[in-house]
């Protein structure tokens, strides 16, 4: 029982006593070298596959070098008169994509590679376009030029993106591996591929491949208006005839803006871009932005036509408005819906007109009224001109309401001319479209009526008339105290496919002189449509 008391008490979960000659052993063997006690090894991680191992750096090879492409992978080159930026760009299919801002794209399958020659056309260079202007012999040889501007802007490329591949991918596998040699081998691997790439580019290269091109864009046109592209190459002595009048014509147009003679404004001369009718055009806003910059104008003013069909899925046609430098101010056109004109006061920068409303923009007191007929809504029955009229008595009721409360108005607008002539005697000025031919007239009582052309070009319309209708625009300058007209510029350009650039300048007569019996400076009576002008509907 005394034994029993001296042994020490155990719970049930600890371990046995170790014997003493167990002990002894261990301490024995701990003398020579070993462990104490028996420890479990680690366990090995498992070695990655290989497999794994190549698509992980074929990851980081491929990221590396689009990333080097992206970043220096491009070259500024010019080509003959154009100045041009010329990348490479991965791609599952190779080819070359033209792209011509803002007019679209041309795709050419050019070669079969995991590479994609892009060519971007930045702009025409006046100097070169100048001289083929002034040197017509430089035209016969213009096409070694292109090409040899082609071959070494080509040459260039390959060496940069061969130094942009290499670079990004060693760069990256470096970031990734943190070892040099891993980092080498992405480099080098990348070299390769590019290698690979070139090879089968030079294997199926295709130059035939410019007889059949895709257009995208607006060069979806582009076969209907040039001709054939496999005669442009064929017959390529025309075709230099054709590129000479281009380049001409181009030049007549940086000569005609900037070198216009006439009337001087003076400083405190207000000037006003006139637009009217653009039907969806999406030309029309870089014309637009254009004019304003460098007549430097204060305000723009609409008279409607804008859109074609009125749908809400056209809306996001009118986004540039709100930055093309000016004051946008607008009525309401038959082919505009009050969906378009809702859209279009949430806009910044836009002013929209309606029921006679006004408002002061740049110095200037302007009045509108939309048109009173959505004409797309077949639903509706037009009412036709007696609608225009009614709506033409009620703006000139707002603009006597106006001068009454002392705020009198410099300009009126309605899309209509019949519901403009409605105000002869109470505006100064007042602005229309619609009809798609440009007219000028003095009313009976003094107002001055001047009716602006499609700046669209007729816009989607245009391709259903027999010839292109011209695109036009009017600069209009008055004297910011009398706030009268002194002078109007008008601004005609060439429809689809044609290259004509023109501007007239006209000072304004006294407005009580008695009008010409034409009523147009053309000799045109208003109303009678001159041959070939296509009659807008209603």
């Amino acid at each position: 029982m005394a034994r029993q008391a001296q042994e020490p008490h155990r719970s049930p979960t600890s371990s046995p006593p170790i014997p003493a000659a167990l002990r002894r052993l261990l301490r024995r063997l701990g003398k020579r070298g070993a462990p104490a006690s028996p420890t479990p090894l680690p366990a090995l991680a498992p070695a990655p596959r290989p497999w794994v191992r190549a698509l992980g750096l074929t990851a980081v090879v491929l990221v590396g070098a689009w990333l080097g492409l992206l970043i220096v992978g491009n070259v500024r080159t010019p080509v003959g008169p154009m100045d041009t930026t010329m990348t490479l760009r991965p791609s599952l299919n190779g080819g070359t994509k033209i792209n011509v801002s803002p007019l679209g794209a041309l795709e050419l399958d050019s070669h079969t590679a995991p590479v994609r020659l892009d060519v971007d056309v930045d702009r025409l260079d006046p100097v070169r376009s100048q001289a083929l202007v002034e040197r017509p012999e430089l035209i016969s040889g213009l096409e070694d030029e292109i090409t040899h501007d082609v071959r070494d802007g080509t040459a260039e490329l390959a060496f940069r993106s061969c130094v942009a591949v290499v670079s990004g991918a060693t760069a990256l596998g470096l970031a990734v591996y943190r070892r040099p040699r891993r980092a080498l081998a992405a480099g080098g691997l990348a070299l390769a591929l590019l290698a690979a790439s070139g090879v089968s580019a030079y294997a199926t290269w295709n130059p035939k491949s410019v007889l059949e091109p895709k257009f995208s864009g607006l060069l979806t046109s582009a076969p209907s208006v040039v001709g054939n592209a496999r005669s442009i190459v064929t017959e390529f002595g025309i075709y230099q005839e054709e590129l000479a009048r281009l380049v001409t014509n181009v030049t007549k147009l940086y000569e005609a803006t900037s070198t216009l003679p006439a009337y001087q404004p003076d400083p405190g001369t207000m000037r006003v871009l006139h637009v009217s009718d653009i039907h969806l055009n999406p030309a029309a806003w870089h014309i637009i932005a254009s004019l304003v910059e460098q007549y430097d104008i204060d305000v723009i003013i609409d008279s409607g036509d804008t859109m074609d069909h009125g749908s809400a899925a056209e809306n996001g046609f009118l986004d540039p408005i709100s930055d093309l430098g000016a004051p946008y101010v607008w009525v309401r056109g038959n082919h505009d819906s009050r969906t378009t004109q809702e859209y279009l006061e949430d806009l910044k920068n836009v002013h929209v007109l309606d029921d006679g409303e006004a408002v002061s923009v740049a110095g200037l007191r302007i009045a509108g009224s939309g048109d009173p007929q959505f004409t797309p809504d077949r639903s509706v029955v037009a009412q036709g001109d007696p609608a225009e009229v009614m709506t033409g008595i009620r703006l000139a009721s707002a603009l006597r309401d106006q001068e009454a409360a002392g705020t009198p108005v410099d300009i009126a607008v309605a899309h209509n001319p019949v519901a403009a002539r409605e105000t002869d005697g109470t505006v100064p000025l007042v602005l229309a479209g619609h009809v798609h031919r440009r007219h000028t007239e003095v009313l009976k009582h003094g107002t001055r009526l001047k009716i602006e052309g499609s700046t669209g070009g007729g816009g989607l319309r245009a391709v259903q008339n027999e010839k292109p209708e011209k695109v036009r625009a009017s600069v209009l300058y008055l004297d910011r105290t009398t706030r009268r007209m002194q002078a109007w510029d008008e601004i005609t350009l060439g429809g689809l496919g044609l290259t004509t650039a023109e501007v007239s300048r006209h000072l304004a007569e006294d407005p009580t002189a008695e009008p010409s019996p034409s009523g147009s400076p053309s000799g045109t009576p208003f109303g009678t449509p001159s041959p070939g002008t296509p009659s807008p509907s209603p």
